[in-house]
């Protein structure tokens, strides 16, 4: 891990002693923290007015009960967050996330992250996230229904299209996102199309949104490769997880003439020699909501299914990773695994999913790395973009959408890449990434004044 300018380690001690049992936020903000010394070196007015410090400290923490009943009447009490982090540039914008690992800390270590890759969509929204402890695995519609129906009570005061724009993420689909704004849209009494995206194309959704993360993170990992002269066709690519991100990954991939020879779900993971059935994959993980292994048996072909206790799908040799799965996914272990396989190029579909220990890995031995607040920002530009068709009552082409999807995500690519090179470390797209979103951030906080 990279040391902290001296300038700057009060600022990570006062956020480790503020956020106590918080790892993964003072993680996030190490990470970024370590990527500015070189700015307040040649900038020294950003270290004025406390601004860094501001920047780390979250504008508005919203914690909440959530009690509903389950379809045996019993009474169920879940835990509910909104994290409103930071607002310069435009209204919060940021995802809910429905998991048992839910806490204040992952949700403050999302939003901040997303802070800064909003930031570097260069659209004019700022950085929050949410979620709930609840887990919707196992559980019927109707309590799925009740269940977001009684958050949203709670959370539609602290909600607005000027506000705060929620979105989905880990557990929160089309389904979610649809009954937490018929909740929000009865509580209201507005049909306020802009406060939620995410939302099916029946009443204001984008197209082009399930695919955005996956197909942005695909088209940062292509500008990548073409800085050194090549491109996906006839690389092998493995990508972890198999939800949205991952399916749409894997489909831009193809498309590209990559062959996906690997992926993922919490029980474990399948390697198909032969390149990844997408059609058969899409209807296990999307329509009949299987086990990975599932697939393993349909296909047969002498496709392997391995038990998540019995190895890592990082073993598998490939040209370009791409972590698409959850936070601190790849460890410093699987990140050396990779290299000495000879992996060229890594892409993070999901969010912080490597450990700072493998993100070392990766720089020490030039692999190029593309960070998650960078790589995998196409799901909220393509957001931004329904916030536009929402607020001109417009609705898109497919084809409208992903190339401005395409030329967003080339953007953010080239503003990471020429960051790096301005301030001395060329090719180090997590030092553009970080300090490009940090300078548009600071710059509006700055003309703002202390608020």
């Amino acid at each position: 891990m990279n040391s902290i300018d001296e300038k700057l380690q009060p600022v990570l001690a006062e956020v480790i002693r503020r956020n106590a049992g918080e790892p993964e936020f003072h993680q996030a903000v190490h990470e970024v923290l370590e990527s500015l010394g070189r700015v307040v070196a040649k900038h020294p007015h950003y270290l004025e007015q406390a601004l860094i410090e501001r920047i780390c400290e979250p504008e508005r923490q919203i914690i909440f009960r959530i009690p509903w009943t389950d379809d045996q009447g019993q009474v169920q009490i879940n835990r509910g967050f909104r994290v409103q982090f930071n607002s310069a540039l435009g209204p919060y914008k940021g995802g809910m996330r429905f998991h048992p690992s839910v806490n204040v800390g992952i949700i403050k270590f999302l939003g901040f992250e997303q802070t800064f890759k909003n930031a570097l969509t260069g659209m004019p929204i700022g950085g929050g996230k949410g979620g709930s402890d609840f887990d919707p695995k196992g559980r019927s519609d109707a309590e799925i229904m009740r269940f977001c129906q009684s958050l949203m009570t709670e959370l539609h005061r602290h909600l607005g299209e000027q506000t705060d724009v929620p979105a989905g993420d880990i557990g929160v689909g089309g389904r979610e996102i649809g009954y937490m704004f018929g909740q929000y849209k009865r509580l209201n009494n507005r049909f306020e199309a802009g406060v939620f995206t995410g939302k099916a194309l029946a009443y204001g959704g984008s197209r082009a949104r399930t695919e955005a993360t996956g197909y942005g993170n695909t088209y940062f990992v292509d500008s990548m490769l073409k800085t050194r002269g090549t491109n996906f066709d006839g690389k092998t690519v493995v990508v972890s997880g198999s939800g949205n991100v991952a399916i749409y990954s894997i489909e831009k991939v193809q498309s590209f003439g990559g062959k996906v020879i690997a992926c993922s779900d919490s029980s474990g993971y399948i390697v198909d020699e032969n390149g990844i059935d997408l059609a058969l994959l899409k209807e296990i993980k999307t329509v009949r909501r299987e086990r990975i292994s599932e697939y393993a048996r349909r296909r047969g072909n002498g496709v392997h299914f391995i038990a998540s206790d019995k190895g890592s799908i990082w073993d598998v040799p490939c040209d370009v990773a791409m972590p698409s799965a959850t936070q601190n996914e790849l460890s410093g272990k699987d990140a050396r695994v990779l290299v000495k396989n000879g992996v060229i190029a890594v892409g993070e579909g999901a969010n912080m999913p490597s450990t700072p220990e493998a993100v070392k890995v990766f720089r020490d031995a030039s692999v190029l790395f593309a960070p998650g607040k960078a790589a995998n920002a196409g799901g909220v530009a393509t957001s931004a973009l329904e916030m536009q068709q929402n607020a001109s009552r417009d609705s898109w082409t497919f084809e409208q959408t992903e190339a401005r999807l395409a030329a967003i995500m080339r953007s953010i690519h080239d503003t990471c890449h020429e960051t790096a090179d301005e301030y001395g470390a060329p090719g180090d797209y997590v030092l553009g990434a970080n300090i490009a979103g940090f300078v548009r951030v600071a710059e509006a906080m700055r003309m703002l004044g202390v608020i």
